[in-house]
Formats: C-alpha cells, structure tokens, sequence
C-alpha cells in the first residue's frame, strides 16, 4: 500500500518562495526554534567539521554568529533549503553522499515533508558515526484553535467541512521515527508555544508570511469563502479570547536529537547483567514482594 502524501509540494515551494522577501521579519517562531538549537549546541562541548543546515531561511546562521565560542567549533557550513541557500533542495531526495556531515541541523523545516521517515533515514545515513542530528517541526496541537474554529463554521454553513489546516504529527510518533529510523541515543521533546494577536487575521497574515499556510494535496470540494471564513473568525473570537480581547494560537514545536551509531556510544545494559543490587546501593534490606514491612 503506498504511503499517504498530505502534502503537494509544488504549493510548498510556491508558498515559500511567496514569503521569502518578507520572511525574517515574520518568522519569529522559525527564529526561536534556530535559537533553541544553537543553545542546545552550545551545551555540547565539541567541534563539528562540517555542518548541514537543512531550512531555516538562515536564521541558524545568524543564531550562531552571535555565540562566537560555538561559531569557532562549527566548521564548513552548506545551506540548503526549498528557496534559498547553497543547495536548493526537495526535503524528500536530498543529494548528498552516505557520511558527508558531523552535524545537521533543520530548524522548522521537516513537517512539510511527506515521506517523513525516509527523510529521516536519509538524513541518518548522511552523518558521520557518531553525528549529530537536531531537528524542529511543527506537530500535532498547532494551530488547534484555528482547525476547530474552522470546521465549526463549515459544518454550521454547509453541513460539511473539509480538512483548511495541515495534519501534523505527534510526540510520540516522531520519537518512533527516530528508533526507526536508526538514529542512537534519540530523544524527542516538546515546546508549547502560545501567541496572542489582537485578532484571528492577524494569525493568517503571520502564517501567509512565514509560508506556513496548508498546502495540501487533496484539495476541499469547495473553496473556502469570505461566508465561511467570517464566521470562523467569529467562532475564534468567541471561545478563544482572553479577557483582554486578544485571541490565542498554539503552536507545538517538536525538537528531535539523534545521534549516528559509533561504538563509544553509551550502550542500555542487558537485562540481567547489573552488578550492584538496588537493595546494596540504597543501604536497606531487600524483601520480596509479599513480605510486611515495619514501620
């Protein structure tokens, strides 16, 4: 069975070359997320010969010039994104050879891609042993609010609704991607974030001009019209509103840290193999599971 593809990613191109000119100063979300992993990195004491920066409109770059002690321990960098960079590339059959890099980094990049997981695998099988991979991606509670509001006022309109916001995926799942994937020592973590605007249309002109709008590849039976689409802002106001009158808007971001396989890695221990009792190394007495304790 062939894998779904919710994405067309010829709109995913279009979109982010549309937003392109104006992208830095809108992409305040992208910027926090390329902040998050310079900082991660500044916290990981070693030199990385030669880096891949997958996305991010350069925002990375300009993260790390500002922390000259990690700009001194990343070495070559090439860009790469969908409208800019070194390398302009498709996410999903990137070009380079088994084992070019000791780093790759993709801040906000990755949720476009369809075949998430051989994106991952690519990604793996171009680090050196034991490079790091670290990777930030929209998932599955962005943009909730704007979903709900959305299919309400179709379903209210029509007695329909199809899907306005692009799916993403979950915690859970994009840590099993990562295991799967073949990634060492992978570990996936979650930052929620919440932005306030003074109303709805102005959440739609920040994601027109991030490039972050649905681009889906099966398009609605109907186009979204102003009918419907008033009445969603007005379903937003209404139940997403702060006593202050600014409506709220989620954003979930999902960072994903994999190492290539290298046998210094630390290794789990077999089951079985512990050479300390837990009892010894707590200084008590050890009782099975049936016994009374004192008190």
């Amino acid at each position: 069975m062939e894998a779904p593809r919710p994405f067309e990613p010829r709109l995913v191109r279009a979109r982010k070359r549309r937003a392109a000119a104006g992208f830095s100063e809108a992409a305040f979300l992208h910027r926090r997320s390329a902040e998050d992993i310079a900082d991660r990195l500044e916290a990981i004491p070693r030199p990385f010969a030669s880096t891949l920066v997958l996305g991010g409109g350069g925002l990375f770059g300009e993260a790390v010039r500002v922390r000259p002690e990690l700009e001194r321990r990343i070495g070559n960098v090439l860009e790469a994104d969908l409208t800019r960079g070194d390398v302009v590339l498709e996410p999903e059959a990137l070009p380079f050879a088994e084992e070019a890099f000791d780093l790759i980094v993709s801040p906000l990049a990755l949720h476009w891609t369809n075949d998430l997981p051989g994106a991952l695998i690519q990604l793996r099988r171009a680090l050196r042993p034991d490079g790091l991979l670290l990777a930030s991606l929209f998932a599955g509670e962005t943009l909730q609010e704007l979903r709900v509001a959305l299919i309400e006022a179709e379903a209210e309109l029509t007695g329909g609704a199809a899907m306005r916001v692009a799916p993403f995926a979950d915690l859970r799942d994009l840590g099993a991607l990562m295991q799967r994937a073949g990634f060492a020592l992978p570990a996936a973590d979650r930052d929620l974030v919440t932005v306030r605007y003074s109303e709805p249309m102005r959440l739609l002109a920040d994601l027109r001009a991030m490039g972050e709008t649905a681009a889906l590849a099966e398009r609605p039976p109907r186009n979204l019209s102003r009918r419907i689409l008033a009445r969603a802002l007005e379903i937003y106001r209404e139940r997403y509103a702060d006593p202050d009158g600014r409506v709220r808007a989620t954003f979930e971001i999902i960072t994903l840290t994999g190492w290539a396989p290298h046998e210094s890695q630390q290794k789990p221990l077999k089951p079985g193999s512990a050479k300390t009792r837990l009892a010894d190394a707590l200084k008590t007495q050890e009782r099975s599971a049936g016994e009374k304790t004192g008190r």
